[in-house]
């Protein structure tokens, strides 16, 4: 006798994923200038020192991670991108929690995202699990109050570890306003807008999962100047160090300083039919101040005379001030 067998696997609980673009029943294609205007593609200047702060980000949240929860956790900067608001808040895998967070110094706010995953890792470090093999629930559910409070603490201090990366950009504060389950109360900016978005893995004994860092880009437009800097040595700007060691090497440079005694125009008949000996007039006299080059460029003037048995030059004109005219 045939007949079909149930599958086990798929017989099983999975975890439910829900997409805010399928609950809106968004289907309809886009087309003509909509399409353009909301297209998924963002083409915006890169900043590189935004990478570096979010690159130091990585060892200040591992170190608190490893601090709170006495675990070993590794923390990695999984990849920097633009997007726009509504289709990364729309494309968010739910259940999942979205903080709201303000920066004070510039009146702006952003998001941070934690996806299932992290959250459970969270609260099961926190609250004593028994490590191994950490499984989510089969079956979405809403928070608890205290999976919140857990999660709330774990990203304000995610949000202090980012404000202390940006010091050398500017002195911000970052505060976590509150914490939400759906994208729709976490949206503090139109769905067209631009935006930064950092997403990080973090990997826990057993466990772990992503959050994600999104900043509109109106929020970080009063430091805009100093993100496009590139970055230089291990501080962030300009490397004085560097600097003066350059400085320093340049000083030391040996130069050929050329003292011209004078100039005479010349046919070539009469170049060629000089001979030894013979006496060429130039237009100046000896106390005439004569013409100091290095490198071709001049420098200024200078009086020729003696000085220990050699020839030597007194400067006539300041060369910091640039050569006379």
């Amino acid at each position: 006798m045939t007949g079909e067998r149930d599958d086990p696997a798929s017989s099983a609980p999975r975890p439910e994923t829900i997409r805010l673009a399928a609950v809106d029943g968004d289907t309809v294609p886009r087309r003509g200038l909509k399409a353009v205007l909301e297209s998924n593609v963002i083409s915006h200047e890169r900043l590189p020192m935004l990478e570096v702060v979010c690159e130091r980000m990585v060892r200040n949240f591992a170190t608190s991670m490893r601090n709170l929860t006495s675990d070993a956790i590794d923390v990695n900067l999984e990849a920097i991108t633009s997007v726009r608001f509504g289709d990364f808040m729309g494309n968010m895998a739910l259940p999942s929690l979205f903080g709201v967070f303000q920066v004070k110094p510039w009146e702006s706010y952003g998001v941070v995202t934690v996806d299932a995953g992290l959250i459970y890792a969270i609260v099961d470090a926190l609250l004593g699990g028994r490590g191994g093999t950490r499984t989510q629930p089969a079956e979405a559910r809403s928070f608890t109050t205290i999976e919140m409070s857990l999660v709330s603490r774990v990203v304000q201090m995610a949000l202090d570890d980012l404000a202390s990366a940006f010091e050398e950009i500017a002195a911000v504060t970052m505060g976590l306003e509150r914490m939400e389950s759906s994208p729709r109360f976490a949206a503090i900016a139109e769905p067209s807008n631009a935006a930064a978005v950092a997403s990080y893995s973090v990997s826990m004994e057993g466990g772990g999962g992503v959050f994600s860092i999104l900043l509109p880009y109106a929020t970080i437009e009063p430091v805009r100047d100093k993100l496009l800097q590139r970055f230089m040595g291990e501080k962030l700007g300009r490397d004085h160090i560097w600097s003066a060691h350059m400085a320093s090497e340049l000083y030391n440079t040996e130069v050929t300083v050329d003292v011209v005694l004078g100039e005479k125009m010349m046919s070539l008949r009469e170049v060629r039919s000089l001979v030894v000996g013979q006496t060429i007039a130039l237009s100046h006299s000896p106390e005439d101040a004569l013409h100091v080059h290095c490198g071709g460029v001049p420098l200024g003037r200078a009086h020729i005379g003696q000085r220990s048995s050699n020839i030597a030059i007194r400067m006539a004109t300041d060369i910091s001030k640039g050569y006379p005219k």
